[in-house]
């Protein structure tokens, strides 16, 4: 799920201003009975796209705003779904705008301020300038909350089409390799549902993989290179693949890619979740790499199998002497997840074993570990 990344609409007639429509052939949550997670397996045709990837690279998703949310906010706004729309050269029923066109789901500072003044709401205007009340209030709420917060006195369909964010792809790291998987991409989805302010809230793609895209039906995708997150050219040297929860997608991509050039590099693998016995995603897979020698290590980290919880960076300070042996050897280090936090405890872990394990002081192993990124064999795809 890269951010920083580039189209390669180039490649083929379809991609972001064009997703071409792929057939969704398979899904299955990954997470066994028991599991606080939902985790979803989905693998997608693209068979006559003229797409092509990179193990590394991600997939754009064009998601639809689910009915239930679609339904609350024509409620909140007192509004007919049959009434028709104009959105940008089309007219369809605002129903339809709803559904498809408008992010019902983010409220922003600049999009909060627009509907204060076209709802002629002068005391919510008032809080919009204050930047910190409008990080807190929008912390969890959505468009049928403010509306229901904030009534207007009179909008009309259109008015909120003027205004509203349009509904945009999400970006997933792909999970699979093109030569292990032709004319397929797969994706690991982390379903999200919460609740909040009175109401079931759901993450927007997420939510309409896991419960509305069925398979044979299609959704707009297109692809993301992302140049900074790929393999070594060089399929002799070593790899060390931190992924915890869904951060695992690309590097299962990464072991499908070395077996399917030849690569005889070393492949390392931590892997954390809250319990192995319901949240060791694609488990079976991996045991059997390291059958197959494929993978020659994996550190799993589950973090509330014990007392106290243990992460993938603990893992990685318990094997300091032989990751920095991979990494003297010219090895490469990956990093997926959860930027915020784990990314950042990752990147100190690896800053700490080059100080101690290099001899070096904080300063230098700092610097090494960014000279490491400018030769790209430090790839961070963060979330």
């Amino acid at each position: 799920m890269s951010a920083a990344a580039e189209s390669t609409e180039s490649e083929s007639e379809f991609g972001k201003s064009n997703p071409f429509p792929a057939p969704l052939l398979k899904k299955y949550n990954l997470n066994g009975d028991g599991s606080a997670k939902e985790t979803i397996h989905a693998e997608i045709s693209i068979e006559g796209s003229g797409f092509t990837y990179d193990a590394g690279d991600a997939l754009a998703v064009v998601p639809q705003n689910a009915p239930d949310l679609v339904d609350a906010f024509l409620e909140a706004t007192g509004l007919e779904g049959s009434q028709e729309v104009t959105v940008g050269e089309e007219v369809i029923s605002f129903a339809d705008a709803l559904r498809d066109k408008f992010d019902l789901r983010v409220v922003t500072k600049v999009v909060l301020t627009k509907y204060a003044k076209a709802a002629d709401l002068g005391e919510l205007l008032v809080k919009c300038a204050d930047r910190e009340w409008v990080k807190e209030y929008t912390w969890g709420r959505d468009w049928v909350d403010v509306v229901k917060e904030y009534p207007p006195s009179s909008l009309s369909a259109n008015d909120y089409g003027s205004f509203l964010r349009p509904l945009a792809a999400r970006l997933y790291s792909i999970a699979s390799s093109l030569h292990a998987h032709p004319n397929e991409v797969h994706l690991t989805v982390g379903t999200v549902r919460y609740e909040a302010y009175g109401r079931a809230k759901k993450g927007v793609c997420s939510t309409f993989i896991s419960d509305m895209w069925d398979v044979g039906a299609t959704a707009g995708v297109y692809f993301h290179h992302n140049p900074n997150f790929k393999l070594p050219e060089d399929g002799s040297l070593p790899i060390i693949m931190i992924g915890p929860g869904t951060g695992i997608a690309p590097f299962r991509a990464f072991i499908e890619e070395r077996i399917a050039k030849g690569a005889t590099g070393k492949n390392w693998l931590f892997f954390g979740d809250q319990h192995e016995a319901t949240d060791y995603l694609y488990q079976s897979e991996w045991e059997a790499y390291l059958d197959a020698g494929h993978l020659h290590k994996v550190d799993l980290a589950f973090s509330r199998d014990q007392a106290t919880k243990i992460y993938v960076q603990d893992r990685m300070r318990e094997n300091a002497e032989e990751i920095w042996k991979w990494i003297s050897a010219g090895g490469y280090f990956y990093v997926c997840g959860d930027a915020s936090r784990m990314a950042k405890d990752v990147n100190q872990a690896l800053i700490d074993i080059v100080a101690h394990q290099g001899g070096m002081d904080e300063t230098a192993a700092a610097a090494y570990v960014k000279q490491m990124q400018k030769e790209k064999r430090y790839g961070r795809d963060v979330y």
